[in-house]
């Protein structure tokens, strides 16, 4: 069932046969702990001997490795086994309602669908239905377009947030009797995961009909007082591996013999989880940054020349240890002020007349053209105060922390200013993100 005005398709999704480890099965998404290959050789021991996740996704922490081609290959031929030996049982079309309890919260709602990609756009400006939240860093894309492009199934860990503050969508279904799918402590601190099956026409039709009242221009307009195209979801988390979905499905259009037969593919569509921006268990966290590979001291005089020749003057304030930066860090107006560490030691770098609303663009803006200048440093996005601070310890080694955006501001900020900077948010810390489990097959 397809459900074109809101961009939505039932799924007919893949679940593990009955009698699965489904603790062992599940593992985290592949974009988080890209600096601890610690983690990731622990989730190898812990899943030998088990049919999981972890043999069908490529963990960014070894995209520099050599094996690469030999490891996507590994990986298409077990999503394959696991279609061909019965490992993935296909259910009845309908979506999965979900509960997750972490560290942090009690419970994080969500609801499992599929959505269109003919209505998603991430370029600057776009006014899809379906939208970026932040800017899409397209040298991302080849490793994951690799790995899907001769990939039977999906599996995804994309969350896609939808702004509905009177909770119409997908908290009433937890007032329904629903038969159970999976309930499960999830590996590494993870939490707890519970499923529901939605597939009675009467569930689904409330939830296409809440979501057709929250994608109605005329509420849509009066909502955020702006013209313009509806915008009903805005990527959350996964937005990269969203944006390699609709360019395998471009691909496929383009070397189509039927032009209107692909339209009916699989791979126009992608499996999503819906999470209202309102929902008391949705955090938004900072994305820190760290830099490899630098000279401490060039970098602050790089810092200084840069933010001078554009009129927003910078100061570094060096501090006896993160908590004086953090205290340093806080209550200034007009300015922007991040803690920083720089090869062991503490500090708070201070712009004066910022050019951007938010600190994440003003750093962002600078590290780019350093790295640019600079193709020996390294840099990579991370999840946790104390993560940036054991990397920033390290020699050659720089860590920026940044503060969290309010997400009741986010979809205003979206419709009016469009995509926000690269890595600006993430919903919640890195054991909080959300875990592979539901499959569906796109060839």
């Amino acid at each position: 069932m397809n459900f074109e005005k809101i961009g939505m398709q039932v799924p007919n999704i893949l679940l593990p046969k009955k009698g699965t480890d489904m603790q062992r099965w599940a593992v985290i998404a592949c974009d988080q702990y890209t600096s601890d290959k610690g983690y990731w050789q622990r989730l190898t021991q812990q899943t030998a001997g088990h049919i999981s996740t972890l043999n069908l996704v490529f963990p960014e922490a070894y995209l520099d490795d050599a094996d690469t081609e030999e490891r996507i290959a590994a990986i298409n031929q077990t999503m394959q086994s696991y279609l061909a030996d019965g490992s993935l049982e296909e259910q009845p079309p309908g979506f999965i309602l979900v509960d997750r309890k972490t560290t942090a919260v009690e419970s994080r709602k969500g609801l499992i669908v599929a959505l269109d990609l003919e209505q998603y756009d991430y370029t600057e400006g776009a006014q899809s239905l379906i939208r970026s939240t932040e800017g899409t860093i397209l040298d991302r894309l080849p490793p994951r377009i690799k790995v899907r492009r001769n990939a039977p199934i999906e599996l995804p860990h994309i969350m896609v947030l939808i702004d509905d503050p009177q909770r119409t969508v997908i908290e009433p279904l937890f007032e329904e009797q629903l038969e159970t799918a999976y309930d499960f402590e999830l590996l590494e601190n993870g939490g707890h995961l519970k499923g529901y099956r939605i597939d009675q026409p009467e569930h689904i039709e409330q939830i296409v009909t809440a979501l057709e009242k929250l994608a109605d221009p005329v509420a849509y307009h009066e909502k955020y007082k702006v013209d313009g195209e509806v915008m009903l979801y805005a990527m959350g988390d996964g937005n990269h591996s969203f944006a390699t979905a609709k360019a395998i499905w471009e691909k496929l259009k383009q070397e189509a013999d039927d032009p209107d037969q692909v339209m009916s593919h699989p791979a126009r569509y992608a499996l999503v989880e819906l999470v209202n921006v309102h929902d008391s268990g949705l955090e938004f966290e900072a994305i820190h940054r760290v830099l490899f590979n630098v000279n401490c001291v060039h970098l602050q005089q790089q810092m200084k020349t840069f933010f001078a020749a554009r009129k927003t003057p910078l100061d570094l304030t060096l501090c006896s240890d993160y908590q004086e930066a953090q205290a340093l860090a806080k209550g200034s107006t007009g300015v922007h002020v991040f803690p920083v560490i720089l090869g062991g030691q503490f500090g708070v770098c201070r712009v004066e007349k910022p050019e951007y609303t938010l600190t994440v663009a003003t750093l962002q803006t600078f590290l780019d053209h350093y790295l640019e200048e600079n193709p020996s440093a390294r840099i990579d996005y991370i999840h946790g105060e104390k993560a940036v601070t054991d990397l920033g310890r390290k020699t050659g080694c720089v860590g920026f922390y940044l503060p969290a955006i309010s997400k009741h501001d986010l979809f205003k900020t979206i419709v009016l200013d469009g995509a926000l900077p690269r890595k600006t948010f993430s919903l919640g810390e890195a054991d909080e993100k959300r875990f592979y489990l539901e499959c569906r097959k796109i060839c």
